[in-house]
């Protein structure tokens, strides 16, 4: 290629979508009402492209979740170190609603009492009863129509992201949950080509190169892709590769971009980044009725691949900078997740996920005396969110002056390994004593 730039090819996705009560949150969760699909960040049309949505759209959003939005019963405004909610009385609540999408559903069950991670997992035979435990507080609609907690920012648990988990982890035991966004083999074919036509920069190469590339290719496998947790893989996956290809700028300190981290590239490498699971063995009491997750729960990979002909293959190795952007994010994985709350919830996703392969693994439901046919979706496939699916997305370009002749892409996904982490245990005693203590402070209803 003889052009002294560095060109680096994106796509285009950030969703963030929400739920809320009321007829409003039904034509969320539907898809439909006078915002549509452009709720938390992007418009998604019918044919499955992605599109970023003008401003009053996020604004009409924000409106009405604020208008849908019912005050906090006094008990869930504080912010706790663990919040407990009961799987058994999600279910009776739920197994009453008269509307498939759960329109009429209390919303703390919906943000499932504002808990913002699963740490514990608690079973109670005596109550015919599992408990899921973490952090949790009283919760607002942001500036940007995220749901997140009132004094930390961070996305809180839903009911949708929980039942998705629970019906799809025979799909995660099987072949895993994952998501890739990725240029089609005619796509680099037809981007070689008009690369190798220029031999100068010019300001209409950008738009040159993103027309030649065309339409990127949205793989999600595990999950229906009209589902949020779906929407949330995507959604986190774009939003990292759009941060390290210096597309938009950065949200924390100490996390710059990749493309200014960038020296010299070999021809035709570029780096490849997903986000995968990033937890310890988990915690577990001696007689098997307690559970915790442990680990930061999220971390970066990476992996140059060379393109040969439109064709990709990984070379198994790493540039020193693709590896120190991974590593950055990694550490910086906790703060972006109030930054962007997409973050988090793929934190929250990836938590839920595990703790449900958890549930089928050891048999937890049987060992509590616990049925969930409504939360477990029945005999029917996976619950439906009737969100128009992603299935594309136009290639963006940024160029960025440098001294060598190379042309670099950047491709990614995410994997959620959910069975991979729930075979590893360790016994430690004190998890059962937190356990006795959560059991004391029940109220013997939906949380507490």
């Amino acid at each position: 290629m003889k052009m002294n730039r560095i060109v680096a090819m994106m796509l285009g996705l950030l969703a963030s979508a929400v739920m809320f009560h009321s007829q409003a949150m039904a034509q969320v969760v539907n898809g439909g009402g006078f915002f549509g699909q452009a709720v938390g960040g992007v418009s998604i049309s019918t044919d499955g492209f992605l599109k970023m949505p003008i401003t009053r759209d996020i604004t009409l959003a924000r409106e009405a979740q604020l208008k849908a939005m019912k005050p906090l019963p006094d008990a869930l405004k504080s912010k706790v170190g663990m919040r407990m909610i009961s799987l058994r009385a999600i279910e009776e609540a739920i197994a009453k609603s008269k509307d498939k999408n759960f329109s009429d559903v209390p919303q703390e069950i919906l943000f499932l009492a504002g808990i913002q991670r699963v740490e514990f997992v608690f079973l109670y035979p005596e109550q015919n009863d599992i408990v899921l435990a973490g952090p949790g507080e009283g919760w607002k609609v942001d500036e940007n129509a995220n749901i997140v907690g009132v004094t930390t920012g961070r996305p809180v648990l839903r009911l949708d992201d929980l039942m998705m988990a629970l019906q799809t982890t025979e799909n995660a035991r099987n072949g895993g949950i994952s998501v890739s966004i990725d240029p089609t083999e005619e796509g680099r074919l037809a981007l070689d080509r008009a690369a190798a036509s220029y031999t100068r920069f010019s300001p209409e190469v950008g738009d040159i190169f993103e027309k030649a590339m065309g339409p990127q290719k949205i793989s999600i496998t595990g999950v229906p892709k009209t589902s949020h947790l779906a929407r949330t893989l995507v959604a986190s996956d774009y939003k990292m590769k759009r941060i390290a290809m210096k597309l938009e700028p950065s949200p924390v300190k100490g996390l710059g971009s990749y493309v200014d981290m960038i020296k010299s590239q070999p021809k035709n490498m570029m780096p490849r980044w997903w986000m995968a699971c990033d937890y310890e063995p988990m915690a577990k009491s001696a007689d098997g009725l307690a559970w915790q997750l442990r680990g930061k729960g999220v971390k970066v990979m990476t992996e140059d691949e060379v393109i040969a002909q439109g064709k990709v293959a990984g070379t198994g190795k790493t540039s020193d900078a693709a590896q120190k952007w991974a590593d950055n994010m990694t550490d910086k994985y906790d703060e972006l997740s109030v930054a962007e709350p997409v973050f988090g919830e793929l934190r929250n996703a990836m938590d839920l996920c595990i703790i449900s392969a958890l549930i089928a693994k050891e048999n937890l439901l049987a060992k509590a005396n616990l049925k969930i046919p409504t939360l477990m979706g029945g005999d029917s496939q996976p619950t439906e969110w009737n969100w128009n699916a992603p299935t594309q997305v136009d290639t963006q370009c940024s160029i960025v002056h440098r001294g060598n002749k190379y042309f670099i892409t950047a491709s990614g996904g995410v994997e959620i390994n959910s069975w991979a982490i729930a075979d590893k245990t360790q016994e430690v005693p004190a998890v059962g004593e937190t356990r006795q203590k959560a059991a004391a402070k029940s109220a013997g209803g939906l949380y507490w």
